[in-house]
């Protein structure tokens, strides 16, 4: 009895009782492991500063500057609505990139120089660019400077012309205003070393002074930001619009042609011309062959210094030739007519005419030949080459309007301004007189704007002393002489040295033209003027809102976002 008694066990341990005491054991060390663990990860979480692999002043940051993606470009004019303005309602897909500013280390009431972690050899010796400590500072300095842009990517700095000039390039986008483009920046640092080992930024050049910083595009290159597949402009990079040629006699024998000729869009203004063209280019997209196209234009008269139409004029002037060669299927026009006077008829290439616009891209569909060619009349407005995208056909063909991008020349110089006024200001649109109700360059406007009007309409949405771009056409810029006394107020020919003999975009068109001088007409003034418009932070406009017909992209359309 008493052995038994020694063994026996009290309630809690009975062999019936085990499992469930088992189970509120783990219950609570389960528990309490949690908590620890909640602990533990709130601790890390409120204390723990990872280091940067980009931009952490202990690390090397050189691979980062070497990265060689690149873009192309794309940007926003008002003028006419083109292929990037349909971009701008989702800019939700450039959340994640990285913005510089973000990752580089700054501090309130930091100065523009470093101490030196190490202080070896001469201090009055040729600054080296590419030492971490030395790209770190201009990095640090360019983005304390520029407050009102997000800094994408830095390239890697380059020895300038003096041993203490140092260039570097950078892509980067405006805080505000409406544009989905990139740009590209590439300025000259002037550097200074103490002896006392420290680092100073004395002084940071003009938009594009440093030019050794700015890298050739490399040929196949592809585009290094892109949005639901299709590569985004990148305003400062070289271009390559040369025009495309076939490779071989072969290729060109089997390609299959399409060729609009004659009719009556010749000299019309610009938003006719793109209305015709895009529809040429959504019936070759639809039959699968290659447009051959004429480059060159007949600017209407509106447009001209000599108030009169004028023959001769690139296309590439006005817009992205590389954009629309390197995604659609085209051929200079008088490129091709060589080649098919050389091949036709040793390699029996075939043409078929078509003289009526009544008959459809779908009755088009079977027709084997190498060449169609549409053949326009001289009666109008039947002879227009829109008439083709007309009736049932509307249905089918959809002008490819993102294939067509704005001059990267123009846009260039559109960067340049903004620049200037260190894309803080903002901009008011105001068009007078017979073409705000006539031209259809200034659609949908209100009636003519006085000063009086202008200030009233100002007042309370545009703070006193703040930089105001007037985009106009008042060639009298006297008359907004009032704005003054509230505003510091910029216009269009304030920066005309930006293509005067001497600029970048005079020996650029200069070049593309044959050596002939460009003259920076009506409809490039238009454009580069409302596309500052469009970087200000607040935009005041004299006219009213898009129509309908214009948010869908028709050839009434003048009102652009990029």
């Amino acid at each position: 009895m008493l052995g038994r008694s020694g063994l026996s066990r009290t309630g809690s341990f009975r062999p019936e009782n085990l499992g469930q005491n088992a189970l509120h054991m783990i219950g609570h060390l389960c528990f309490t492991l949690f908590v620890i663990g909640v602990l533990v990860f709130t601790i890390i979480a409120a204390t723990y500063e990872p280091k940067n692999p980009i931009f952490h002043p202990s690390t090397k940051i050189e691979t980062f500057l070497t990265s060689s993606s690149n873009a192309t470009f794309r940007s926003d004019n008002t003028v006419v609505r083109t292929g990037e303005d349909f971009m701008v309602s989702n800019q939700t897909a450039f959340a994640t990139f990285i913005n510089a500013k973000d990752v580089v280390e700054t501090k309130e009431g930091s100065t523009d120089e470093i101490s030196l972690s190490r202080c070896e050899g001469d201090w009055k010796e040729p600054i080296d660019c590419k030492d971490p400590e030395v790209v770190h500072l201009m990095m640090k300095v360019v983005i304390e400077r520029f407050e009102d842009i997000h800094f994408y990517q830095f390239g890697k700095p380059a020895p300038g012309p003096k041993e203490n000039t140092c260039d570097m390039a950078w892509r980067f986008r405006p805080k505000e205003g409406k544009t989905v483009a990139f740009f590209k920046d590439y300025r000259r640092f002037v550097i200074k070393r103490s002896k006392k080992c420290k680092l100073s930024v004395v002084s940071i050049g003009d938009y594009h002074s440093g030019v050794n910083a700015s890298k050739k595009k490399r040929k196949n290159q592809k585009p290094g930001f892109e949005q639901g597949g299709v590569p985004l402009p990148v305003v400062g990079e070289p271009i390559n619009d040369s025009l495309p040629v076939v490779e071989s006699e072969i290729a060109f024998s089997r390609g299959k042609y399409l060729i609009y000729a004659g009719g009556g869009d010749r000299c019309k203004n610009m938003n006719h011309y793109l209305w015709s063209f895009l529809c040429a280019l959504g019936e070759a997209q639809y039959l699968n062959r290659t447009l051959v196209m004429d480059l060159t234009l007949c600017l209407s008269s509106i447009y001209t210094l000599s108030n009169e139409d004028e023959e001769g004029k690139d296309f590439r002037f006005y817009f992205d030739f590389e954009h629309l060669k390197e995604t659609a299927s085209v051929l200079d026009q008088q490129q091709f007519w060589e080649d098919w006077n050389e091949w036709q008829r040793q390699d029996g290439l075939t043409l078929y005419l078509v003289e009526d616009s009544r008959v459809t891209p779908m009755q088009l569909s079977e027709v084997k030949d190498s060449l169609i060619m549409r053949k326009f009349g001289s009666v109008e407005p039947d002879n227009y080459w829109y008439r083709v995208c007309e009736g049932e056909t509307e249905s089918v063909i959809r002008r490819p309007w993102h294939l067509i991008w704005k001059s990267r020349r123009l846009m260039d110089i559109v960067s340049a301004i903004a620049s200037r006024l260190i894309w803080d200001y903002d901009s008011v649109h105001i068009v007078r007189g017979d073409k705000a109700r006539n031209s259809d360059l200034w659609p949908n406007l209100a009636q003519d704007t006085s000063p009086n009007t202008l200030i009233s309409t100002l007042q309370g949405k545009i703070e006193d002393g703040r930089n105001v771009y007037v985009a106009t056409n008042e060639p009298n810029i006297s008359f907004f002489d009032p704005l003054k006394d509230k505003y510091s107020t910029h216009f269009l020919e304030d920066y005309k040295d930006l293509w005067d003999e001497n600029s970048e975009w005079y020996s650029l068109t200069k070049e593309l033209n044959y050596g002939i001088p460009v003259d920076f007409d009506g409809y490039m003034r238009a454009s580069v003027d409302t596309e500052v418009f469009f970087r200000g932070k607040k935009q005041i406009e004299t006219f009213n809102d898009l129509t309908d017909d214009c948010k869908e992209g028709v050839n009434t359309c003048n009102t652009a976002t990029s």
